[in-house]
């Protein structure tokens, strides 16, 4: 045992085994974990329950909430092992996606600045265990958290009982990097007082009553985070437009770098985006984001971002190893919060954020697909992107022009599924370039966006559509062919069958 890890007394004969811990969560029980992404998740009492379902040594039926997606020790290792029954609030594992659109898994996909409320209004139901990761515990049973807060103390909160993984890996010089504040309820609800990206405003450590918690394990379980795959042309050239319109924004005296935050969503282009700003002529950028990835330590290395907060450090491998290997470095440029302040919308619309989300799909209205395929088929869902789009003083989605190696275009007549209305895009991005959306009309938005987003090779189809459309539906504020679909449905009550292959969708 490492005593400079585990300061109460109270807790020393509490201290078992994974194994052990694991048999304090039963079959139908709610299961909520610390993280956000899998940084800050706990790893070795839930494989140690997969492994005991796995073997056949125990029959259980889980619910499992969490800040966001996890590690493969959970949503990878629980989807095998067929201990899930129900998933909130996000995922990013392919095994969990599989069970989930095979129905084996009930899947709520949430937004994650409401997960933590909607948690505490009880609509979940109860929390029978919190499984938390920490670095250290303080004589007073606290918990300094390790690289994401996610939704944690509320999970605590409402826990029944609270397993503590204590994990050795993980550096105690990371207390102090976290900002933990109370804003409680409606219609108590305290205001967030967060003017500014660098402010605290709450507490270092995790509350956590000591006759709360029934286990604490000991071990070290290294983080494995995710590869970023690595920028391709395409990429690149979706950082280079928005960029531009970064510039134009600037130029225009509409942009002030260190007066707008700057949200990035996750993966590939995302970080290319970054890295086209390190390479642009912007100084003293800021980050108020959910993730931190890579990117943004290259930016501070770079002399070109002063601050970053974000509820999670979703970084490479190579990138997790320079921060913990630099911590004294970054402290003071970096901060994390819960999650529902992270993605607080009263916060995000205070300080001006610029939002940049990826898109699955968008239609020529600027309607934005980010979580389904063909509308039916759940990928991870809507992450943290509705939280930013809603309340940003500017909502980017980039997304390639094309899918499937040019099979498939990404800009469509109408997409299948909506997750942000046009309400809620101002510049849709792709390789071919950025269509600027704001205070345009529907008909108005349509022609740029086939014009400069959509490829090349799908332009004379969508142009043909959008002037059938317009044609057909002179009248209409919004021109579509819906005629087809209408009769397909209708046909489809009477019948209750599938129809014939020619009743086709428009």
């Amino acid at each position: 045992m490492d005593e400079k890890r585990l300061h109460c007394p109270a807790l020393l004969d509490r201290v078992m085994t994974p194994e052990q811990a694991a048999l304090l969560v039963e079959d139908g029980m709610t299961v909520a974990v610390s993280g956000f992404t899998p940084s800050g998740c706990p790893k070795m009492v839930p494989l140690a329950l997969a492994k005991q379902a796995k073997s056949g040594q125990r029959q259980l039926k889980l619910t499992l909430l969490s800040g966001a997606s996890t590690g493969e020790e959970l949503d990878t290792a629980w989807a095998e092992a067929g201990i899930l029954a129900r998933r909130m609030p996000y995922m990013t594992s392919k095994a969990l996606r599989t069970v989930v659109n095979r129905g084996e898994v009930a899947y709520a996909d949430i937004h994650l600045g409401q997960m933590a409320q909607n948690a505490r209004s009880g609509q979940y139901g109860g929390i029978d265990v919190a499984i938390i990761e920490a670095t250290a515990v303080h004589e007073d049973g606290s918990l300094v958290p390790t690289t994401a807060l996610g939704c944690s103390q509320t999970y605590i909160d409402l826990a029944d009982k609270v397993i503590v993984e204590l994990n050795l890996a993980q550096p105690m010089e990371l207390e102090g990097f976290h900002d933990i504040f109370d804003q409680g309820d409606p219609p108590e609800r305290r205001p967030v007082p967060l003017t500014k990206v660098g402010q605290r405003i709450g507490r270092t450590t995790l509350r956590c009553p000591v006759e709360k918690v029934a286990a604490v394990v000991i071990g070290e379980a290294k983080e494995k985070p995710r590869a970023l795959a690595p920028e391709d042309e395409v990429s690149r050239r979706i950082a280079h437009n928005i960029v531009r319109f970064l510039e134009g924004e600037r130029e225009a005296g509409r942009l002030s770098a260190d007066k707008a935050p700057l949200q990035s969503g996750v993966g590939s282009v995302a970080n290319a985006v970054l890295m086209g700003l390190r390479d642009s002529g912007f100084t003293h950028l800021q980050f108020y984001s959910e993730v931190m990835q890579d990117g943004i330590l290259d930016l501070m290395d770079a002399g070109k971002a002063d601050f970053a907060s974000a509820t999670s450090l979703s970084l490479s491998e190579e990138g997790m190893q320079r921060l913990l290997s630099r911590l004294e470095d970054y402290r003071g440029k970096l901060l994390l919060r819960d999650s529902e302040i992270s993605n607080s919308g009263e916060v995000i619309r205070r300080l001006g954020v610029i939002a940049m989300n990826t898109a699955v799909e968008a239609d020529i209205y600027g309607n934005v697909n980010s979580s389904q395929m063909n509308g039916t088929t759940v990928y991870n869902g809507i992450g943290g992107s509705g939280d930013y789009a809603r309340n940003s003083s500017i909502s980017i989605f980039m997304t390639n022009s094309v899918a499937k190696n040019g099979a498939i275009s990404s800009i469509v007549p109408m997409v299948t599924h909506v997750d942000h209305t046009e309400h809620d895009v101002d510049v849709l991005v792709t390789e071919q370039g950025f269509a600027d959306l704001r205070g345009l009309s529907p008909k108005e938005r349509a022609v740029k966006i086939i014009e400069t987003c959509a490829h090349p090779d799908y332009r004379p189809q969508l142009r043909a559509y959008f002037e059938a459309a317009c044609a057909a539906c002179h009248d209409a504020q919004t021109p579509h062919l819906l005629d087809r679909c209408f009769s397909f449905h209708q046909r489809l009550r009477a019948t209750g069958t599938m129809l014939e292959k020619e009743n086709e969708l428009c």
